[in-house]
C-alpha cells in the first residue's frame, strides 16, 4: 500500500524562535545590550531584561549594579526597552555587613517632578552599633533627603543620581552628622507608575 505524501516537517523548540537585539533606553544611549529569543514578537512585550551597569559602560567595577529593562516596543529584529529600576547584587551587599555595626534601611515611595512614582530603598552602614534613637533619626533624615531630591528632579535625572551614587553621597554627607557612617548605598529602585497622559478634549466638546 502506497504511503501518503508527507507534509513539511514541523519546526519545534529553539529552532522556531527568532533572536531579537535588545536595545537600551534613550537615557542609556540606545545601545545594544544583548539578545533575547521569541517565537512571536508580541511575546517580547513586557519581558524584563537584566544587564549590569558594568556591561553597559565597560566599567567592570560596576558589575555589582543590576539594571532592569522592560521591553515596550518591537521593530524589525530589535526589542526596545524602558528602564524600570535597579538593584545591587547580593554578593556585594553581603560584603558590606560587619559585626558590631548597624544597618539602617528604608522603603520610600516618591513621585518625581514629572510625575513618575518610584520606590527607593536606601541603606546606611554605621561605623559602630548605633542607639535606637540615632537609628530613628537617621532613617527620618534619609527619607527626607530622598523625597526632597525627587521633588527637585525629573525621572531620568533622579534615576541617574540614584544609580550612579550621587544620591547616596548626599545622604552620607548629611547623615554622618547624626552618627559616623561607613557606607551608604541605594539598595534598589523600582518604577511603580508613570505619569498619566491626559486625553485631549475635542474642540466641539470644548466649545
Amino acid at each position: 500500500m502506497a504511503k501518503g505524501k508527507r507534509g513539511p516537517k514541523k519546526i519545534e523548540g529553539w529552532k522556531a524562535k527568532q533572536w531579537y537585539n535588545v536595545i537600551a533606553p534613550e537615557m542609556m544611549g540606545q545601545q545594544e545590550v544583548g539578545e533575547t529569543p521569541a517565537s512571536d514578537p508580541t511575546l517580547l512585550l513586557g519581558r524584563v531584561i537584566e544587564v549590569t551597569l558594568g556591561d553597559l559602560t565597560n566599567d567592570y567595577s560596576k558589575q555589582n549594579i543590576k539594571l532592569e529593562l522592560k521591553v515596550d516596543q518591537v521593530g524589525g529584529d530589535s526589542a526596545y526597552t524602558k528602564f524600570i529600576g535597579h538593584e545591587l547584587t547580593r554578593d556585594y551587599l553581603r560584603s558590606l555587613v560587619k559585626r558590631q555595626t548597624s544597618m539602617i534601611d528604608a522603603n520610600i515611595d516618591i513621585r518625581t517632578r514629572d510625575g513618575y512614582k518610584i520606590r527607593v530603598k536606601p541603606i546606611c552602614y554605621t561605623v559602630k552599633r548605633a542607639k535606637s534613637s540615632q537609628i530613628k533619626d537617621i532613617r527620618q533624615l534619609m527619607t527626607s533627603i530622598v523625597k526632597q531630591k525627587a521633588r527637585e528632579l525629573e525621572f531620568e535625572a533622579f534615576m541617574q543620581d540614584a544609580v550612579l551614587g550621587k544620591l547616596s553621597a548626599q545622604i552620607y554627607r548629611d547623615v554622618k552628622n547624626i552618627y559616623p557612617l561607613r557606607r551608604v548605598e541605594i539598595l534598589k529602585t523600582h518604577v511603580l507608575g508613570e505619569p498619566e497622559v491626559k486625553a485631549a478634549i475635542p474642540e466641539a466638546a470644548a466649545s
